[in-house]
């Protein structure tokens, strides 16, 4: 059997993966965590093969996730479920050593001929321009991330971004940490140096 842990922020997708997983002989469900963190914990708690984690999560996000299991070079082979399923989240999910891809709005069992193909040593993904995979940074981003970045450079503080953008100053901070991390940049400052930077150098003569 294949030893799984699954990682999900939602509580309803989570109980729908355990009772998936569960009704499948091939898989062992070790453990659900509600974000990267958890999830990290558990990859120090107990050996296995797969993980099945989802890439918005709040803390450390599958994005992190996928930075820190390379790091520790563990043996671990990782699924990205996910409801974000533009090119660029695909190509990065892939560029930082993700072994599959699966977006929730396929059906249950996609997920599971997924899982069954990474654990078997494939590579598992939806068709991306792997050319493309180490393209600008910007490219990464979601429509609210990039709204959220064009917001910034006006100078407003998270309370008035919470009220421009209509969402809330808890959601502000969470989009700007995944700004940051697909950036790579530390502070606002950097992320709106970097929005003005990329397109200007793309436009000067050869």
């Amino acid at each position: 059997m294949i030893d799984v842990v699954v990682a999900d922020k939602s509580p309803l997708v989570t109980r729908g993966l355990v009772k998936l997983f569960e009704q499948d002989e091939r898989f062992n469900l070790l453990a659900t965590a509600p974000d990267g963190a958890r999830f990290l914990e558990a990859c120090e708690r107990w050996p296995f093969r797969l993980g099945v984690v989802g890439w918005d999560m709040p803390g450390v996000s599958g994005r992190a996730v996928l930075e820190r299991v390379k790091e520790r070079a563990l043996p671990l082979r990782i699924v990205v479920y996910t409801g974000n399923g533009d090119a660029a989240t695909v190509r990065s999910a892939m560029a930082l050593g993700a072994a599959g891809f699966c977006h929730k709005a396929e059906p249950p069992e996609r997920l599971l001929d997924v899982c069954a193909s990474v654990a078997a040593g494939r590579m598992a993904f939806p068709y991306v321009d792997v050319g493309a995979i180490n393209d600008d940074p910007l490219d990464q981003l979601t429509a609210r991330e990039r709204e959220l970045l064009n917001a910034l450079a006006s100078g407003r503080t998270n309370a008035q971004l919470a009220r421009v953008l209509g969402i809330s100053v808890h959601t502000v901070k969470f989009h700007l940490k995944n700004l940051y991390d697909k950036l790579g940049v530390l502070n606002r400052a950097q992320a709106v140096a970097l929005s003005m930077s990329g397109p200007a150098m793309e436009r000067r003569p050869a």
